[in-house]
């Protein structure tokens, strides 16, 4: 059975002042999603500001996130890049006891061919003891997988079971949809767009906004999974206008601003980032204030 159906929270790294990461806001941000009801976690993806992560504070993070998660739902861990033998060596290397599958970003920067992504994500299929979750996201990697090279994938290895696409692009949602074998799952990256993509036939979403409002997020994607389009909808347009603030600057910029605005951790980041602007912040704070 599909472990990774309905909502998935990318979660951010906290961070103190000094910008070292602040394991107690952690755990809080963990439990906070885990009780209000959030079906799995991702560790150490974009969000977390993986770029910017210390080999030492990952397996510290994950340490963390594991002993706080104590089982209760299922982890995936970010395990990507654009040098793929690195990659490989990190699945070789790493314990996967406490982790439930893997999400790795299709290669940036480098602008593979399709046939470097297939033989890029081969080796890592290959390579990995968990399942994996595909991540297409070519507003950060700079070129698009398309939804042959996607499907090929799904189709010639049974422990690649998901993509997340995060391309904003409806049409290759719904070719993938329309094609994908049946036990593999389309996992919406783009919040807007994962009520939708949920009741065109996906299977949720791995979101950002949703660690912030994980109640009425889940709930929504659970009216979705179960066809319910008019309560979905009820709950989209309650976050609305929170998503476009969370993504107008930077991710994860905008959603520290609502998890300090709830007291949940701070609105730091670790350079090339930098904090939301004033009028951001003011926007962002208003509606949490009235939400």
């Amino acid at each position: 059975m599909q472990k990774f159906v309905g909502t998935g929270v990318a979660l951010v790294t906290p961070f103190k002042i000094d910008k070292s990461v602040d394991f107690e806001s952690l755990i809080k941000l963990v439990n906070f999603n885990i009780d209000n009801g959030v079906d799995y976690l991702v560790i150490n993806g974009t969000t977390g500001e993986s770029a910017t992560i210390t080999s030492e504070e990952k397996l510290k993070i994950i340490e963390t996130i594991v002993a706080t998660n104590n089982g209760r739902v299922p982890l995936v861990l970010g395990v990507g890049g654009n040098h793929t033998a690195q990659v490989v060596h990190e699945l070789a290397t790493r314990d996967f006891s406490n982790i439930d599958g893997i999400l790795s970003v299709a290669p940036y920067y480098s602008k593979p061919t399709q046939e470097g992504f297939y033989q890029h994500f081969k080796a890592i299929a290959e390579a990995s003891p968990v399942p994996v979750i595909l991540y297409n996201v070519p507003g950060r990697t700079a070129k698009n997988m398309s939804v042959a090279t996607t499907l090929r994938l799904a189709n010639d290895f049974k422990n690649i079971v998901a993509v997340k696409e995060a391309g904003n692009n409806t049409q290759q949602y719904l070719e993938l949809i329309k094609n994908k074998p049946a036990d593999f799952a389309i996992i919406s990256g783009d919040d807007d767009l994962a009520l939708a993509i949920t009741l065109a036939g996906g299977s949720g979403v791995i979101s950002v906004i949703g660690q912030a409002f994980p109640k009425v997020f889940s709930e929504m994607i659970q009216f979705g999974l179960e066809g319910k389009n008019k309560e979905a909808y009820q709950l989209h347009f309650q976050l609305m206008d929170v998503v476009d603030y969370i993504f107008e600057e930077n991710n994860p910029a905008g959603i520290k601003t609502v998890l300090q605005a709830l007291k949940i951790t701070s609105n730091e980041v670790r350079l090339p980032l930098v904090k939301a602007s004033a009028d951001l912040q003011a926007k962002i704070v208003e509606f949490v204030t009235n939400f």
